[in-house]
């Protein structure tokens, strides 16, 4: 069936969405092939931005290599900085201070918790619905703020250094984060109210996008997207790293396989981050918030791999050293580039107007593809 619809035959529409679309929310541009309303055929088009980011960082320093990865996946940019911080720490076998490693969790499960924020917003708006756009925006410039005031930045903190973080937390963090909790918890009804349980959301996600267990696999896909399908893949459960084997979490796992699957593993893993946070706000360690290490950093000769979860899936860092100060190579595996593979998988046979529901449920960031 599938080999018949993916195939151009006489009639055939052939539509361009994007380059510039707000449904793909950047620059990403999409051939569909329609028969009447009908997907027989969806191809990406990408390299609309790409900066060859990779290439860039063989010119970079140990230190500084670090900070190009928050213009990759710009809403999971200090999760991204967490990587390539802990690659750089097990070429130099350097110990994080147990303060460090704490504070690098919380501020990954609040740049987590912003993330889905947005797009939780930018889901429902898609499909229609622009008040919920407004209540994301209202959690998530808490944690914008909390972030600003430590860190000194709102979207791309620069906080991670190799041996811990930039600087200490600010006296008030524990006390804003609290308050971000509680405001968390008193809005999360209204989630529901709004978008989960809304009858006419529901009809344009369930059984729509189907991605089987088989497929999530194939195409590589991680993150909510594979988790929607009741793939197991969450590094934090799999690959524990800092102090994620030392929370009690749960890996939220969909067996739906549809849109709606998709959309449920990222709400309640919202939840899951601030159940996390909640174990670790009280109990930050006291002492060094980074360890000492040299101000020039060279890497002995060798190849070192690392990985994390970002808010979209799996983040794979990979440098080759020849013992510089700068990289031999430096290669990305970043989770939207397979995500957005299976796209076509999805849409094949199905209408026109669920083409953004499944988009949506990807949770696309194209700086994160276009490298």
């Amino acid at each position: 069936m599938f080999e018949e619809i993916g195939t151009t035959t006489e009639g055939d529409l052939i539509i361009n969405v994007g380059p510039q679309h707000p449904a793909t929310h950047g620059v990403l541009h999409l051939v569909i092939t329609l028969n009447g309303e009908t997907i027989k055929k969806v191809e990406p088009h990408l390299g609309y931005i790409h900066r060859s980011i990779e290439k860039m960082c063989e010119s970079l320093t140990y230190r500084q290599f670090i900070y190009v990865t928050s213009r990759m996946d710009y809403l999971s940019a200090h999760i991204n900085n967490h990587a390539c911080a802990l690659c750089v720490e097990k070429g130099l076998q350097i110990e994080v201070p147990p303060r460090a490693l704490v504070i690098r969790v919380i501020m990954d499960e609040l740049t987590r918790i912003a993330s889905h924020e947005l797009w939780w917003g930018a889901m429902a708006m898609d499909l229609g619905a622009f008040t919920p756009f407004f209540h994301a925006f209202r959690e998530r410039e808490s944690i914008n703020e909390i972030m600003e005031e430590t860190c000194g930045a709102r979207l791309t903190m620069n906080y991670n250094v190799p041996g811990g973080v930039m600087a200490d937390l600010h006296k008030e963090f524990p006390k804003r984060v609290k308050a971000f909790i509680t405001l968390y918890k008193s809005k999360i009804s209204e989630y529901a109210e709004l978008v989960t349980g809304n009858i006419i959301f529901q009809n344009r996600m369930k059984m729509v996008g189907h991605l089987s267990v088989g497929d999530a696999i194939s195409y590589g896909c991680s993150g909510p997207t594979a988790r929607g399908s009741g793939v197991s893949c969450d590094i934090r459960k799999l690959y524990p790293y800092a102090v994620y084997d030392k929370v009690e979490f749960d890996e939220v796992l969909e067996t739906g396989c549809d849109s709606f699957s998709r959309y449920i593993v990222r709400i309640r893993e919202m939840q899951q981050s601030v159940r996390i946070i909640e174990q670790l706000i009280d109990n930050i360690p006291d002492g060094e918030f980074q360890a000492k290490t040299k101000a020039v950093l060279k890497l002995p000769k060798g190849e070192f791999y690392t990985r994390v979860e970002t808010a979209r899936g799996e983040l794979g860092v990979f440098i080759v050293s020849e013992g510089g100060t700068t990289p031999y190579r430096i290669k990305f595996r970043s989770p939207g580039f397979s995500n957005l593979s299976a796209l076509d998988k999805m849409a094949r046979g199905s209408k026109l107007g669920d083409l953004v529901a499944m988009m949506g449920t990807l949770d696309l960031v194209i700086p994160d593809i276009d490298r």
